[in-house]
């Protein structure tokens, strides 16, 4: 796999922009996958009999070839995390995605920036052994949490069987993981299954407000989903997301001397502090969850202030309960004359629900039972691109990505001695048959 020298941020040479990648090819319904043929079947009554028929000994060149790629694949999330990637920083981003395409390209997809207004999204595809077949889709994002100089208090680092960083686990690690799967299957002269398709926005911290469309574009005829967020900090799959939505309420008052023409003036600050005590009052609902992240108003301590504004998250385990506080807020009313109060969606993923039967879930726990792991999966509490396929009953995982914990926390890392293992696991998926994983009347 591509390696850059670290501590650099950009590679030694610039390499050639690829060419795009090839449109989606046209299914036979707008709506639904055309139906494939089933994985080989298990025989003399192994379970494992038609995942190891894609290649003969898969497991055991997989786990070997994985554990020999794990220290390339470490080297390279630290040379990801020190290319900072602070989300809305377009130049940083667009560096990023510049770096990201050559390494995936020097595993043989083709690759394709698409222009967004806060930096460059990347669209990557790997043809299939099988193009017949619909496409596996991946999702990611190379924005980050961290503002940019962060590396100056807190570089990259390695001690006790962690690597530490800005980045490293949502979701520098995952990339370097993915790259890692296609570089394993390279060195095996092995392409995947069928035609992989990856998708990395770059605002997704931020809701994905512009990346969203990219990832619409993308479900269409798709066979499955997998995101490369963080698994679950004892590695299990993400079966399940809450819904999520970034809302800005703006008050508008009216300035004035706050000593000699107090009652002139209305406080945008006052009639924010009020709403927000009101909208605290939402988060009691069932399903509901509210943080007030930012706050801010005002100009000095003598004017009384013309303007405020605060900016909400809000988390909803039902598309009911999302619908439900979003018109609520939608219907806010200022509580003082002359004031005005404006609500303002930024961003907002549907809620993804756990379903009963998970048939993915089982395809890949038995992939990684093959591997000699054992896996399973959860829902979980943040929200992710994921949601939007999740929501609409697509088959669906999330957590693909590196092991670790402390995602938006300084003690973010990964494990190390997990990396060899979701090398595998992931090549594993991309190289062999997926089952049936809906109804022929769901398509």
């Amino acid at each position: 796999m591509r390696s850059t020298p670290a501590p650099a941020a950009t590679p030694a040479a610039t390499p050639p922009r690829p060419e795009p990648a090839p449109p989606a090819r046209p299914t036979a319904s707008a709506q639904a996958s055309p139906v494939e043929p089933p994985a080989p079947a298990a025989a003399d009554g192994d379970p494992h009999a038609g995942l190891t028929a894609a290649l003969p000994g898969l497991p055991q060149a997989l786990s070997s070839r994985a554990r020999t790629l794990a220290g390339a694949v470490r080297r390279r999330c630290a040379d990801l995390a020190r290319i900072e990637s602070p989300s809305g920083d377009a130049p940083r981003l667009d560096a990023l995605a510049e770096e990201l395409a050559a390494g995936f390209g020097a595993t043989g997809a083709t690759a394709h920036r698409e222009p967004g207004p806060a930096g460059d999204h990347l669209v990557l595809q790997w043809d299939g052994q099988d193009e017949s077949l619909p496409h596996l889709l991946v999702v990611g994002h190379h924005d980050t949490v961290w503002p940019a100089g962060i590396l100056n208090d807190w570089p990259v680092t390695e001690q006790d069987g962690t690597l530490s960083g800005p980045g490293v686990v949502d979701m520098k690690g995952g990339l370097a993981v993915l790259e890692g799967a296609f570089a394993l299957l390279a060195d095996l002269g092995q392409r995947p299954h069928r035609t992989v398709r990856l998708v990395v926005v770059s605002d997704e911290e931020v809701g994905s407000p512009d990346g969203r469309r990219l990832v619409e574009r993308q479900l269409r005829g798709a066979a499955a989903v997998l995101g490369l967020e963080p698994p679950h900090p004892d590695g299990r799959l993400k079966t399940a997301r809450r819904g999520s939505t970034r809302v800005r309420l703006t008050v508008t008052g009216r300035e004035a001397h706050a000593g000699n023409d107090a009652g002139e003036g209305v406080s945008a600050v006052d009639e924010l502090v009020d709403q927000l005590v009101a909208v605290r009052d939402l988060a009691r609902r069932p399903g509901t969850e509210l943080n007030a992240g930012r706050i801010s108003g005002g100009t000095r301590a003598n004017v009384v202030a013309g303007r405020a504004e605060a900016e909400l998250g809000l988390r909803f385990s039902t598309g009911e309960a999302q619908r439900r506080t979003l018109d609520s807020l939608a219907r806010l009313t200022a509580l003082r004359p002359g004031a005005r109060v404006r609500t303002e969606v930024l961003s907002s993923r549907p809620a993804w629900p756990e379903r009963t039967a998970n048939p993915l879930l089982r395809h890949v726990r038995s992939l990684a039972a093959v591997l000699g792991q054992q896996l399973d999966g959860g829902p979980a509490g943040g929200a992710g691109d994921t949601n939007l396929p999740g929501s609409r009953g697509l088959p669906t995982l999330d957590g693909f990505g590196a092991v670790g914990a402390g995602a938006h926390a300084r003690h973010e890392h990964i494990r190390i001695d997990q990396l060899a293992p979701r090398i595998a696991l992931l090549a594993a998926l991309l190289a062999v048959p997926l089952p049936r994983l809906r109804d022929r009347s769901e398509g």
